[in-house]
């Protein structure tokens, strides 16, 4: 169960790449983080209010974790991507936040000296192979050719936040129901967000409401918002954070499905093969096998 919710968070968070890559002209970075997350309260609320009340001592009590926690994974991984995606590519983001694997384990490392076994790194590093395939079309030499800039920096430092969020998830409140923990934690995401938001807004820059601009924060908001935390919190809790990680190396399979099932791309041979070498990779770092 947990690895079909893994699969699904990447679904969901292709999905949001794409949509902020392809819309960072009319929407701009902090209004879509905060509409995001303030339409992602509003669908919590009615599920999410009766735990918290019911249990906002054991909140109150860990109100650090939860304040970190949101500031973290609601205003500064989301902000930041959605800056990134403001002067860079879908292919130099996914590039970047392929990173995140390999910064969980260091983390993890660092933080509580969990250590992978060599199978679980070779996983990862066939899992990244895959991905760095399927970016350079079939032709590494192209990522040789990859013009870096500022942007791919913003989804670094995004990476390195999720990272963090996720090998903190070791910490969680014992008994904290978890939309009593998301619900707190969006509204320290929001309070994160909102002089980052008005501060765009005295800029000049505001999202105009249309048609196109409720359909993605509508999306981004229940699937790659509520849908894909309540998953990705309840997958890393069930199997850790160095398990989870390589999962992150889903989206650009899943971005090349979406854009030849919406997009009319084609699907090539080299495509193909990165993805055998991804969820090769997956499984060589998830499962092993057990000696008689």
């Amino acid at each position: 169960m947990p690895y079909l919710l893994l699969i699904l968070t990447t679904l969901f968070w292709s999905g949001n790449f794409v949509l902020s890559r392809g819309l960072h002209a009319s929407i701009p970075p902090m209004g879509l983080s905060f509409w995001r997350w303030a339409v992602a309260l509003l669908i919590l609320s009615p599920f999410a209010v009766q735990h918290l009340w019911r249990q906002r001592e054991l909140a109150r009590e860990h109100l650090g974790f939860i304040t970190l926690q949101g500031l973290l994974g609601v205003t500064g991984f989301n902000s930041l991507i959605y800056l990134a995606m403001q002067s860079t590519t879908a292919i130099n983001a996914v590039l970047v936040n392929s990173s995140m694997p390999i910064l969980i384990v260091i983390i993890s490392w660092l933080m509580y000296r969990e250590r992978l076994t060599l199978r679980q790194i070779l996983g990862v590093g066939l899992s990244l192979c895959g991905v760095l395939l399927i970016i350079a079309r079939g032709r590494l030499v192209t990522l040789f050719q990859v013009d870096f800039n500022q942007g791919d920096l913003y989804v670094l430092a995004a990476a390195l936040l999720w990272a963090l969020y996720s090998v903190n998830l070791k910490r969680y409140p014992q008994g904290l129901h978890p939309l009593a923990y998301l619900s707190a934690m969006v509204m320290v995401g929001l309070v994160g967000i909102l002089p980052l938001y008005l501060a765009e807004l005295a800029g000049g820059r505001s999202m105009v409401l249309n048609q196109t601009s409720v359909i993605t924060v509508g999306y981004v908001a229940l699937f790659a918002s509520v849908l894909a935390f309540i998953f990705w919190n309840r997958a890393v809790r069930a199997i850790g954070a160095n398990k989870a990680g390589p999962f992150v190396h889903l989206m650009p399979v899943f971005s090349t499905i979406l854009a030849v099932l919406f997009l009319d791309e084609t699907l090539t041979s080299y495509h193909l093969q990165g993805m055998v070498l991804i969820f090769s990779g997956i499984v060589m770092t998830t499962f092993r096998t057990r000696r008689p």
